[in-house]
């Protein structure tokens, strides 16, 4: 099912939400609506669930104009980010809750739940109860029972945000298998740009009430069209006028032609990859990705002087403040 958003905006008191905000989600696609704390992301998802409404603008699911149609009448599946289940009912009677008060015969009830348990890997849990579930568990069951009402879109708000990163991690990668087998036209919001990437069809990166820009993670990372879009969307360096992927730093041990010598602050393994924290010698601190094959040929210790030359980088209009340097995986994408 389409969803399309149209010039919407939303203001509470002097604070402008959304500004004109026009979107269109593609039919069985999963987007995600990615930004900062502030951005609209969550504002824009309440407005399509119903939950809101805009002081302008419109909001069509499919041929329906909704923008005034209640949410229960929406055909939405909703998952927030901290679920309330009904804590007195079991697993099977949390998801068979919203078949049941729209009084769908038993053996349809039966069958429904049944499938879904079995689609979100908790079959085995249908008789525990909310309390005996782990975090994990309990998102799963959140998102069956929003799926068992077979719902046109499903919306999620953080879905994962209240989890460890190992369960994040786990839950996204089964949301994309869920996604793929439900084909539900599905939306979820998130902070964590690595979350967007991995799961999502197309990206909508929101700022201020806007989106600046939209398409795949790949276009996204490698188009930015923006400096917010840059720094939001994967690490960067700022180095002088420039904005540039810490795997587009070239180290060498010698000086040659474009490089300028740098400072190793610090040599981190993660691995599969090396990160060199380095500092220029005008005070400017920056850092580069290499391979562990790079490290070891460079024989990269602290306190050596090594020259840097930027493989490719981009330039907008504006600068960042004054003073930046990098920005690294621990803050990139985070509120």
């Amino acid at each position: 099912m389409i969803i399309s958003v149209r010039r919407l905006t939303k203001q509470f008191g002097s604070f402008r939400a959304l500004d004109d905000v026009s979107l269109t989600v593609a039919d069985g696609s999963l987007t995600a609506l990615l930004g900062p704390s502030g951005s609209g992301k969550t504002t824009l998802l309440r407005i399509i669930a119903g939950l809101d409404l805009p002081d302008r603008g419109s909001v069509h699911i499919g041929d329906r104009d909704v923008t005034r149609v209640p949410p229960q009448d929406r055909g939405i599946g909703f998952v927030f980010q901290h679920y309330a289940p009904f804590k007195h009912m079991t697993v099977w009677d949390n998801v068979a809750f919203g078949l049941t008060i729209r009084k769908r015969p038993r053996p349809e009830v039966q069958r429904v739940v049944r499938e879904l348990l079995q689609l979100v890997q908790i079959a085995h849990l249908a008789d525990r109860y909310p309390s005996q579930l782990s975090g994990g568990q309990r998102q799963r069951m959140a998102l069956a029972r929003a799926l068992a009402i077979e719902p046109e879109v499903l919306l999620l708000d953080e879905p994962f945000g209240a989890l460890d990163a190992r369960v994040r991690k786990e839950l996204r990668t089964w949301l994309r298998r869920l996604h793929d087998e439900a084909h539900v036209t599905t939306v979820f919001v998130t902070h964590d740009q690595e979350e967007a990437m991995d799961v999502a069809d197309h990206i909508v990166v929101m700022d201020a009430g806007r989106i600046e820009q939209e398409g795949s993670a790949r276009e996204l990372y490698e188009e930015p069209a923006s400096e917010f879009v840059m720094s939001f969307i994967g690490p960067v360096n700022r180095l002088d006028d420039r904005y540039v992927r810490p795997h587009d730093l070239d180290l060498a041990v010698d000086p040659r032609d474009g490089a300028r010598p740098a400072l190793v602050e610090r040599v981190v393994y993660l691995g599969f990859e090396v990160r060199v924290e380095l500092r220029r010698e005008d005070g400017l601190r920056f850092w580069a990705q290499i391979s562990p094959l790079e490290a070891e040929r460079l024989e990269l210790v602290r306190g050596q002087t090594v020259f840097v030359r930027a493989a490719r980088g981009r330039s907008f209009a504006g600068a960042l403040p004054v003073g930046a340097g990098m920005r690294g995986p621990e803050t990139t994408g985070r509120a």
